[in-house]
């Protein structure tokens, strides 16, 4: 590693920094001129979707709807690099485990399926029916389904997830881990039981019309780059936009446009913010108490000068459930109460909420910051609280916006990837297709792994992701894959979950986003998604496949399903064929999916509607419901405090990075090169701790259930984060985050939320 790892800090986001990384990362792929004619197709009507992020596109875009992210993710599936048959030849397993993720995936494309030999600790290549033959023998030999888990990434297409759902509720199961339950399941939980809807409310057009964008726990600059362009737009025609993030984020402060030519010519950059809040972690919800306070104090003051009202009572009465309680619970809540628990002084949050009361159209948009803590259903449910009072829910310009991940995690959900299904859609499967669909809910991700860790589960299956890596508790979930008779990971470049291998392990490669998919009259498919904003679009491929060898994602579905079920009930061959038969089910089996074969032929798409952007409440009561909940009795950064030697330890993405993969080991936002392996931290903690940037310690998770956890030989950093928090990159971080620790209500892991200590002395 670096003996220097601590540089400059870009200016701003974007800029001639971006455009740097952009050609770099489309050097390295090895076909520069090719990768760059790809980008131009990406979220363009004939092109592809892109790999990366869920953000919305436009519906008036232009040639160039990408961003540097994209430019990674494009360029890192269209590697000119193989892992063939002949790079695992010569590495054992054991080897490899010993390779970073970034190391790892830099060798390339997955060319042929493959299958574990114990005896030589390599993967040998296997033909696929054989492979097909073999997963279906085993999976129609477990004594339950249920001993079978089907985990699913974001990044599969409408198509293959629920071909993928069909397939496992006809072989007897709901076991469906999923992304989701590592990152946004808070949002839909809270979202349904507040507006009943688990989707976000506004369009992209609608942050063309808000007066004001609240952005809490989330961190577009690295997450998802083409946000930052509507948020430069929104703040240059003078919308203010507020930040709640413990850690200062380089674009959430400036942003220079790459497609700004004045901006660029001039070295100059947009002011983001304007005003950027450093909550402790966990306090966000403390702090929309605060500010739903200062809102209510406002209107005792109006009314009480004769002014008009600050609340919007038709809203409140018309359309809200719970008003007069939220209210009671607002006012017992002491000033004491919310400053302690978020970390900001009453004046800040008085100040926020003047932005709000201020503006007549707010958007409230939040990631993971929020929804990977003990009480993040809460917070979100605080959120939409905060929202009701002035009406900022089913209007032009306002609402609700949770950023999701992947660039089709929410479209997934949509199709049936859920552990918990509703029994409208088991009673329409059921009708559509003939059979007796499973109605005992399923597992969960941190449900499977509990059960593969106590034997009861026997295989895996894995639709893309690197679940190994992605999940928390590293070294238990190594243990509980090793545990299991089959795991099957569905990928298009080696990762380590690839080297966990159970008793009988294949490693099935397929197509990527940007690849043509032809049928069997060498027709090209099109696949659909949905971004966070509930659009449905289609996505084609342009480039030719990395190895004639490889299957689409609803080819190895089609394949599995076959071996295992036969085609009595479901011509599988068939919908892999010909993906408009697919779509036809979806329209016949899931509301909002009319005529989807021919909507989905229109540019950009089309808009699945949520009810709730209507103010339709399909909520128990008719109505959006208040939550009169208290605020936590103390959150992982009180309890840090408490402790004096603790710390609160979030993990997040650097900017060479996107979920799992790592495209570098740069992250010039921050201002750290070559380096992963570090923790942020305030000048004042590394102080009290007699260390200074650059000091290596070993990091110990803190959690009272017996189990040692340890990440070693990490690097201080000295950042602008709250005393008492501190951070560091995933996958190396969740090592310390504990299985036994997910969040009330919706069992996620909570990886803004880990209690942690520093150890001097580094490992040998």
């Amino acid at each position: 590693m670096n003996e220097i790892f601590i540089g400059k800090k870009s200016s701003a986001a974007g800029g001639w920094g971006a455009l740097k990384s952009c050609g770099k990362q489309l050097l390295q792929s090895g076909s520069a001129l090719s990768s760059a004619r790809t980008m131009l197709k990406a979220n363009q009507p004939n092109g592809f979707d892109c790999p990366g992020c869920a953000w919305g596109d436009p519906e008036h875009g232009s040639s160039f709807e990408f961003c540097e992210n994209g430019v990674k993710a494009v360029s890192w599936e269209a590697t000119q690099k193989r892992a063939t048959p002949a790079f695992f030849a010569k590495h054992t397993v054991s080897e490899l485990r010993k390779l970073s993720d970034y190391e790892l995936e830099l060798n390339g494309r997955l060319t042929h399926p493959m299958r574990y030999d114990a005896q030589s600790d390599t993967y040998l290549p296997v033909a696929w029916e054989d492979a097909f033959a073999e997963i279906g023998g085993i999976l129609k030999n477990l004594n339950s389904p249920d001993q079978a888990e089907f985990y699913t990434s974001g990044r599969a297409s409408n198509e293959a997830a629920y071909l993928y759902q069909l397939f496992v509720r006809l072989y007897g199961t709901n076991n469906f881990p999923d992304c989701s339950n590592m990152c946004h399941e808070a949002s839909g939980i809270g979202l349904r039981q507040a507006i009943g809807a688990g989707k976000g409310t506004v369009l992209l057009e609608d942050f063309e019309k808000a007066d004001a964008i609240f952005v809490l726990g989330q961190n577009p600059g690295t997450n998802h780059p083409r946000m930052l362009g509507d948020l430069r737009r929104a703040a240059i025609r003078g919308a203010e936009i507020v930040v709640f993030n413990p850690v200062r984020e380089r674009g959430l402060e400036r942003f220079s446009d790459p497609q700004a030519k004045l901006e660029m010519l001039s070295g100059g950059s947009t002011d983001i913010a304007s005003h950027y809040y450093q909550p402790l972690l966990g306090g966000d919800m403390a702090a929309v108490r605060g500010m739903s306070k200062a809102v209510f104090a406002a209107e005792d003051a109006a009314i009480a000068a004769g002014h008009p009202s600050v609340l919007d009572h038709d809203f409140l009465s018309q359309h809200c459930e719970g008003f007069a309680e939220y209210r009671a619970t607002v006012d017992a809540t002491s000033w004491d109460e919310i400053e302690d628990q978020s970390g900001l002084s009453r004046h800040d949050i008085e100040q926020a909420a003047n932005v709000y009361m201020s503006a007549e159209k707010v958007i409230c948009t939040w990631a993971m910051g929020v929804t990977q803590h003990l009480h993040s259903v809460a917070t979100i449910r605080e959120i939409s609280n905060f929202m009701f009072l002035r009406g900022n829910i089913g209007k032009p310009g306002a609402g609700l916006c949770p950023v999701r991940g992947h660039s089709n995690v929410q479209g997934d959900r949509t199709v049936g990837i859920n552990e918990k299904p509703a029994d409208a859609f088991l009673d329409a499967l059921e009708k559509e297709f003939g059979f007796t669909a499973p109605r005992k809910h399923g597992h969960n991700v941190l449900g499977a792994i509990g059960a593969m860790l106590d034997g009861s589960a026997k295989a895996f299956i894995g639709l893309g992701g690197n679940f190994a890596r992605a999940t928390p508790d590293s070294a238990l979930v190594a243990k509980a894959l090793k545990n299991l008779k089959l795991t099957v990971n569905i990928a298009t470049k080696p990762n380590h979950s690839h080297l966990m291998p159970g008793e009988v392990s294949f490693i099935l490669p397929c197509l990527g986003r940007t690849e043509i998919d032809l049928n069997s009259t060498g027709q090209s498919q099109v696949v659909s998604v949905e971004d966070s904003m509930s659009m449905v679009h289609g996505s084609a491929g342009i480039n030719r496949p990395a190895s004639p060898h490889l299957l689409s994602e609803v080819g190895i579905i089609a394949g599995i399903a076959e071996a295992t079920l036969g085609t009595q009930t479901v011509s599988w061959p068939a919908l892999a064929d010909d993906y408009e038969r697919i779509r036809s089910h979806i329209e016949a089996t899931i509301p909002g999916f009319d005529d989807y074969n021919t909507r989905l032929r229109t540019p950009r798409g089309f808009l699945l509607r949520n009810s709730a952007a209507h103010r339709e409440w399909n909520t128990p009561t008719g109505k959006a419901n208040f939550f009169a909940g208290t605020l936590p009795a103390s959150t992982v950064h009180q309890q840090a405090r408490t402790a004096q030697t603790r710390f609160a330890l979030q993990t997040f993405r650097s900017h060479d990075q996107y979920n799992t993969t790592v495209y570098g080991l740069d992250d010039r936002y921050r201002g750290v090169y070559g380096e992963r392996n570090v923790i942020f931290i305030h000048p004042d903690d590394l102080a009290s701790l007699g260390a200074q940037s650059g000091d290596r310690v070993n990091v110990i998770g803190e959690y009272d259930d017996g189990v040692k956890r340890v990440a070693p030989d990490f690097r201080f950093v000295s950042y602008d984060i709250p005393r008492g928090s501190v951070a560091g990159y995933y996958p190396e971080l969740n090592v310390l985050v504990p299985l036994g620790s997910a969040g009330d209500q919706s069992d996620t892991p909570t990886s803004k939320s880990v209690m942690v200590s520093f150890q001097k002395e580094a490992a040998a």
